[in-house]
């Protein structure tokens, strides 16, 4: 036999026995595998993951309560509650512990997971008796963010935006109130805000902006505590750049509806030394102001 052919002869021996050597392994492999019982290989491989273990959703929901109300940890609560909804996704229990997610969460003082939770409540069931309740949460959430006035106000126009938006959908509610009172204080800050700046205005002698800052307060934010000093900033800043019936009307809308103002002695004083009176010009924005909330 030639060399060639006793090489041929080898290389496919040797292939025949690797292949034979594959099919013994597959049959070892299948024995286990085959007959009545299973093998621990084919258990192994079809074993159910026992690592998920469903609970009633009454169980998980009141679990929440517990930690919430008693043991005064809302971050486990909330967690008990967001799994009510992960393991019973379209039951009423789902439903409740949204809103128990949502209130744990501004407990906690997590307002952005607070706001995510409850716009969802709001979103899936609008005709709730309790959406009202959902909406008043994110409104508060936002509420009890408002910065302090030396900073943007961003998150002030967002509260009032919410709170208003309470005020609107449910009048009737509980809520409603509450969110009014709120839109005050939420107002107020923005009136600060502006009278903040317009007393900067005023030190620095540029007299027209502070102007604008005041008629903002004087035109838009009438009912906060803010209005008596802008009125009186008012009329010392027309003072000063000569518009005198102004002033005088800035000073007459003061004295006229708030008589016992600790800033109105001294606005008095202003335009008596100056020679005049102060003497309403009804025509003036300062007056058309009043008017409209009927307080001119």
């Amino acid at each position: 036999m030639s060399g060639q052919n006793l090489t041929r002869r080898l290389r496919g021996l040797f292939v025949s026995t690797r292949r034979l050597r594959l099919a013994a392994s597959l049959v070892a492999l299948a024995i286990p595998l085959s007959g009545c019982g299973t093998g621990a290989l084919w258990d192994k491989f079809m074993a159910k993951d026992d690592t998920f273990n469903e609970e009633p959703a009454d169980k998980l929901y009141n679990e929440g309560l517990y930690l919430m109300n008693e043991r005064h940890d809302n971050k486990a609560a909330s967690k008990k509650f967001e799994e009510v909804d992960r393991q019973h996704p379209y039951s009423d229990w789902a439903r409740k512990s949204l809103l128990m997610s949502a209130y744990a969460f501004y407990n906690q003082g997590d307002y952005d997971s607070c706001i995510g939770a409850a716009s969802r409540y709001v979103t899936l069931h609008p005709g709730s008796p309790d959406a009202a309740y959902a909406q008043y949460l994110i409104a508060a959430s936002h509420y009890d963010q408002i910065p302090d006035i030396s900073r943007d106000q961003g998150r002030t126009e967002k509260a009032i935006a919410a709170l208003e938006e309470v005020v609107r959908k449910y009048p009737n509610s509980e809520y409603a109130v509450s969110a009014k009172a709120k839109m005050e204080g939420a107002r107020d800050q923005l009136a600060g805000k502006e009278m903040d700046i317009g007393r900067y205005y005023l030190q620095q002698r540029n007299y027209i902006a502070a102007i604008n800052r005041f008629k903002t307060v004087v035109t838009q934010y009438q009912t906060t505590r803010h209005v008596e000093e802008a009125l009186a900033r008012l009329t010392e800043a027309y003072m000063s750049i000569g518009q005198v019936g102004e002033a005088q009307t800035a000073a007459a809308v003061l004295g006229h509806n708030f008589p016992d103002s600790k800033w109105y002695k001294d606005t008095y004083n202003l335009v008596k030394s100056g020679g005049y009176e102060p003497e309403e010009n009804k025509g003036s924005y300062i007056s058309r102001a009043f008017k409209k909330l009927g307080l001119g």
